[in-house]
Parts: structure tokens; C-alpha cells; sequence
């Protein structure tokens, strides 16, 4: 990802960024470490999905920021860009904080946040035949002020739920169970809310403040990577037809309207089936091309569909269909070898690598194709056997 941010003309983000290879790949491979973290929880499709989607946007405005604050180093005192080797040592500290120390607290914060929308979804099945009850872990390792929630009684229906349904903040082990309400006194609604607002009295900004399974999100609309006006945003709360007209007016919802769109498109019913008509239409192909590598095209219709998913457009499916008649034209650019852009110590980053080389893949080839004015960047995807096929395809802005 690094080098695509070398690659960069000045020191301020351009949104474009995001759109490039090696960061969307980022994008998409920290949104599968998050998903990983609730892979086994059991709840219904709809919430899995609306879980994952969340789940994505997260992980778009993260990247958007570490991005953003390692453009902040391409250059030196003297205002002279650094070679490549210096700027990407001093942006390992960067990769550090973001992608060890904060990933861990928000891998679990997810995990949680699953949790409890399963969690939810059984308790809406009842209704409010039952009352709903905060507990903690009873441990030492519980804070204080989480602490005095234990045991607060409610019923489902009571606004309590919205605002402090657990997590209530990074590594929050609380949990909510149903009991029944001729066994447990109910907790008066106004020292409940008293309970939690000092509970959560160091979270100034309210960010803790929601209710993952009543929202279908796994994280909460403002973070730590977006800002306060989030929590209100049509594009955030899923109102598209108001969310189009849109004019962002700063970078971060810039930065967040682009990453949506990506994600609108991949859920999007028409789209979706327009790439299945393409796979459909696909047709094995193997020639030789001596531009390639491997010197080797093998294009199958299981490698092809692999590689179609990864479109976030209808103009990069449109280029799919049709990049069997540009293979000739293809530059190489660079090898690109497998796990570059992935976490290689997270375990569902090494199993994913794991079952790639089980199938013979031993990395990838990048090359450039420029077709009028437009230049795209397509990856392929190299086998032991000395071929490759068609991987990654997007437009090079």
C-alpha cells in the first residue's frame, strides 16, 4: 500500500488513492480479518451481511487515514521527496499503531458487537416476555463504572438498550442475558440511564453510545475515523436517494462517499446479477502470449469468476468481459507475491494464503493497459504450472 502512496504528486490526500490496487486490496483484506472475528457466531444472514458491510466502511476510513498520515511523510525538512527506502522506514511506525496495536481492540470490539447482535436477534424473537439484564464478568479486570451497571433489569423496549447495550467501549467483556420478570426487580429507567451515563463518562464524544444489533452494524457510524456529523448522514443511514445528491465538503466524507459507492455497488441486485451474466458468458482460453511472464494464458470459468468478484463497477466488469482481446497489449509492471498486502500475522490472513497455494498459486504479475486515454492496472494470478490468469482489474487514476 506504501507504494502507492509514494507513487503520490504532493502531500495531501487526493481521494483517488483509495481507488488504487494496492489499497483497495488493503481495504478488502482488513474487512475479511474483522469479518473472521464473527465467523462462528450464529445469527441470520441478513445481520452477517449488514455486519460485513459495516464492517468494510470501517475498514475504507481507516486505510483513508493511515494513508492520509503517511502522505504527511514523503518528504523531508527541506521540503525534497525521500527515496522510497527512508519513507517507507519511517512509515513503519505508521503500519505499527494502526495495524497491530489498534487492530487487535478492534478485532475484538467486533467480535463483541456480533456477539450482541446475535444476541439481539433472539431477544426481539420474544418480545418483551422477558427482561433483559447488564452483567459483567465479575473478575478484577472489570471497571468500575461498568461495574455498577451489573445487574441493571430492563425490558427489551426501554430506550436504556439503545445507548448502552454492550460493548460500551474498546475490550468491553459485558454481556446482557434474558431473565424473568418474576424473579428479578425491574431497575427504575431514570437511575438506569443515571448508571449508564456515568458508565460512560469518558466517552466524551458518545461514540460507545449505540446498540449493535438494533442498528445492524458491528461498528458505530462515528468512530475514531470519521467526525460527530456522521451520526445524522443520510449516506450512513442508508437514505441512497438523498445520500446521491450529496456534495461532500471535506475530505473524510469525501473519503466515505467513495467507499460507500464501492459498496453499494457490490450489494447492488442489478450489478450483482450483470456480473454472474458475464461469468456465464465466460469461455476457457489458453494461449501463449510472449508479453506475459509466465509467457502462459489460462483463463478457466472458475478462475474467471474469482476474478470478476473483485469488481466494484460496472466499468471494470464491462473491462473483464472483454480483457481477453487485450491480453497482447498488457505491460509488465512488477511481480507482486502473495500475502503482500495482508497482515501475514493474522491467522485468517495465513490461512487464505494457505489455501491459495493449495490450489497452485504461487503469486501474482502486474501489468498496465492503455486504452485511449485510460490507463488500467491488471493483476493475474501466476500457477506453479508457468501460467497466469485474470485477477484484478482497475482503472489507474
Amino acid at each position: 500500500m506504501m507504494k502507492a502512496v509514494y507513487k503520490t504528486d504532493g502531500a495531501e490526500l487526493a481521494i483517488d488513492i483509495l481507488s488504487t490496487p494496492q489499497v483497495r486490496e488493503f481495504m478488502d483484506a482488513h474487512a475479511v480479518a474483522l469479518d473472521s472475528s464473527f465467523e462462528k457466531v450464529d445469527m441470520s444472514d441478513a445481520m452477517r451481511r449488514r455486519l460485513q458491510r459495516s464492517n468494510f466502511v470501517f475498514s475504507g476510513m481507516k486505510s483513508y487515514h493511515e494513508v492520509n498520515e503517511a502522505l504527511s511523510l514523503l518528504y523531508d525538512d527541506n521540503g525534497v521527496i525521500k527515496p522510497f527506502e527512508q519513507f517507507l522506514n519511517d512509515a513503519r511506525n505508521i503500519d505499527e499503531i494502526y495495524n497491530r496495536n489498534w487492530l487487535r481492540s478492534e478485532y475484538n470490539f467486533v467480535a463483541s458487537s456480533a456477539q450482541m447482535a446475535s444476541k439481539w436477534e433472539r431477544f426481539m424473537a420474544d418480545g418483551d416476555r422477558y427482561n433483559l439484564q447488564y452483567r459483567t464478568q465479575k473478575d478484577d479486570k472489570v471497571r468500575p463504572e461498568h461495574a455498577a451497571l451489573d445487574g441493571v433489569t430492563l425490558p427489551p423496549s426501554d430506550s436504556f438498550w439503545e445507548e448502552f447495550y454492550p460493548p460500551n467501549g474498546w475490550n468491553c467483556r459485558c454481556t446482557v442475558v434474558q431473565v424473568r420478570k418474576s424473579k428479578y426487580t425491574e431497575t427504575p429507567h431514570d437511575e438506569a440511564m443515571r448508571l449508564g451515563d456515568d458508565a460512560l463518562q469518558r466517552d466524551t464524544k458518545g461514540i460507545f453510545r449505540f446498540n449493535p444489533g438494533l442498528e445492524q452494524k458491528s461498528v458505530p457510524d462515528y468512530n475514531p475515523y470519521t467526525i460527530r456529523r456522521c451520526r445524522d448522514c443520510d449516506i450512513a443511514k442508508g437514505k441512497l436517494k438523498l445520500a446521491r445528491a450529496f456534495v461532500p465538503d471535506n475530505e473524510v466524507c469525501a473519503a466515505c462517499k467513495y467507499i460507500r459507492s464501492c459498496l453499494e455497488f457490490r450489494r447492488d441486485p442489478g450489478f450483482v446479477n450483470y456480473r454472474k451474466s458475464i461469468v456465464e458468458d465466460a469461455t476457457r482460453l489458453e494461449a501463449g502470449h510472449p508479453n506475459l511472464a509466465t509467457g502462459n494464458f489460462y483463463q478457466t470459468k472458475k478462475s474467471f469468476k474469482r476474478g470478476i468478484a473483485h469488481a466494484m463497477n460496472i466499468e471494470e466488469a464491462e473491462m473483464f468481459s472483454k480483457i481477453n482481446l487485450h491480453i497482447s497489449d498488457l505491460v509488465y509492471v512488477r511481480e507482486s507475491p502473495l500475502g503482500e498486502v495482508k497482515d501475514m500475522t493474522n491467522p485468517k490472513a495465513i490461512a487464505n494464503i494457505k489455501k491459495k497455494k493449495e490450489r497452485g498459486v504461487t503469486g501474482y504479475n502486474v501489468y498496465e493497459l492503455q486504452l485511449g486515454s485510460d490507463t488500467w492496472i491488471v493483476k493475474t494470478e501466476v500457477y506453479k504450472e508457468r501460467t497466469e490468469a485474470i485477477y484484478h482489474i482497475m482503472k489507474k487514476e
